[in-house]
């Protein structure tokens, strides 16, 4: 007899046996006044969660299950036991109870109907009781809540338990992602004094192209043409921004530009990269374990991935020593290679890449790290999220060379905003009219350079 069976089974001995006067069924209290509605339903939901595991416990033959089988015995197991324990839950609510124990059980609680929306792209919690989102780059209150910061942290223990990471007061912060790729960073007590708090970035289904962003406003088509231009020229690009401006979301559709034959090695803290060519081996650093050994860090696959024959190296971010190894990538013939940076303008980005350098513990003289940042990138997009939430590329720079002890920049396409239109920003990308001194390379890779992509 299965679990199922024998829960319906108990179910119908309990309807048949009468109840004592003043005596409620096991799991069920009397019907309370409207004002401890919510505290009844938190008890109901407690009893049926903890009866639901150990029926799952009883039966570990559903652990090999798929993930869609599983699923569904467990929710078949929550309506059992909620026939039984909930017979006083009315039928209006009982749907609302069984879809939060079943959160509560294989997904992530309250944050799943926020996951489950197309429009959110974060979800910030600041403990039990404070949840925000951002819905079209605006950040807004919701009014979803935890039952308590204990509720906060089973979350977050089955997120970063997934992928064998871990966070207890000794390593208080985790970055993680979600089965569907979304990127997570959780910070906890001591460190944190509002409760956990979890930040989650999401991963869009459907990946934004080419056609999206000319659509939103963040790129004209002819920037684009010129971009793509450039990464089958196998240019050295990096993407720079402040935080939330979109620089991995413009690096997987730059990255979407590599031909099909060419393998593509990715390094990223958490994967967060889509790229639909067929050749391409995705590399993910881990921290250390308990013992404070094991940690594999994004220098580490950098010098890896030299090791690997990449036709292309795409890193998701660099922010330490390994700014080194991508530069000396890049200058020993690693030529079209990808990562981006946080920055508040190529010119800031120049200096933060020198002192990325000097992170790497390699004693070198400044003019000799300028040098090598002149020699190997050749473009910088920079990306900036504007005052009404939209994310636009406001400058395509040609890094020129060095003069003196100074790297030469100079723009070849720039947004010039004019005034707020409503809720939505005014303005215009412009070419400035400067043909870049790497067009020949373009040229002599058999890419084709068009003079119209630089005039207005």
């Amino acid at each position: 007899m299965s679990l199922l069976e024998r829960l319906e089974k108990q179910r119908a001995v309990q309807q048949a046996e009468p109840a004592e006067p003043g005596r409620a069924r096991p799991g069920v209290r009397p019907a309370p006044a409207a004002a401890a509605q919510t505290d009844e339903y938190a008890e109901i939901r407690d009893v049926i969660h903890k009866e639901v595991i150990d029926l799952i416990n009883q039966d570990p033959e559903h652990s090999q299950e798929n993930a869609e089988d599983r699923a569904e015995f467990i929710r078949g197991a929550i309506e059992s036991v909620m026939n039984i324990r909930g017979v006083d839950v009315p039928r209006v609510s009982r749907t609302r109870v069984i879809n939060e124990i079943f959160n509560d059980i294989v997904g992530l609680g309250p944050l799943e109907p926020l996951l489950n929306d197309p429009d959110i792209t974060e979800i910030m919690v600041n403990g039990a009781d404070s949840v925000y989102v951002e819905i079209r780059g605006k950040i807004e209150l919701t009014n979803v809540k935890f039952r308590d910061n204990a509720h906060v942290m089973n979350v977050i223990n089955r997120i970063v338990a997934t992928i064998g990471r871990r966070i207890d007061e000794s390593s208080p912060m985790v970055d993680a992602r979600l089965n569907d790729g979304s990127r997570v960073n959780a910070i906890i007590p001591p460190v944190s004094l509002v409760g956990p708090v979890i930040t989650i970035r999401k991963f869009a289904k459907n990946p934004l192209t080419v056609s999206d962003l000319i659509r939103f406003s963040s790129v004209s088509p002819q920037m684009m043409a010129f971009l793509e231009a450039c990464v089958k020229a196998r240019l050295n690009i990096i993407v720079s921004g402040g935080t939330g401006s979109g620089k991995t979301t413009l690096l997987s559709v730059l990255s979407a530009y590599i031909p099909e034959d060419e393998r593509i090695v990715t390094i990223e803290d958490a994967a967060e990269l889509q790229l639909r060519q067929r050749h391409v081996i995705t590399l993910e650093s881990r921290p250390a374990n308990v013992e404070g050994v094991g940690a594999v860090t994004i220098r580490d696959l950098v010098r890896n991935a030299l090791r690997m024959r990449p036709d292309r190296i795409v890193v998701g971010e660099v922010r330490s020593g390994e700014t080194l190894d991508m530069l000396q990538a890049m200058n020993t013939g690693h030529d079209g290679s990808l990562t981006t940076a946080h920055s508040n303008s190529p010119r800031d980005l120049m200096s933060r890449l020198e002192t990325m350098v000097l992170m790497s513990g390699m004693e070198m003289p400044v003019k000799a790290i300028r040098e090598q940042i002149a020699s190997a990138l050749d473009l910088v997009v920079h990306q900036a999220r504007m005052r009404d939430g939209s994310r636009k590329i406001v400058s395509i720079t040609e890094v020129v060379g060095i003069e003196g002890d100074t790297i030469t920049l100079q723009d070849i396409f720039v947004y010039k905003p004019s005034a707020a239109k409503g809720d939505g920003m005014r303005g215009a990308f412009m070419a400035t009219g400067v043909r870049p001194g790497f067009a020949e390379k373009m040229a002599e890779n058999g890419i084709m350079v068009k003079d119209e992509w630089f005039q207005n």
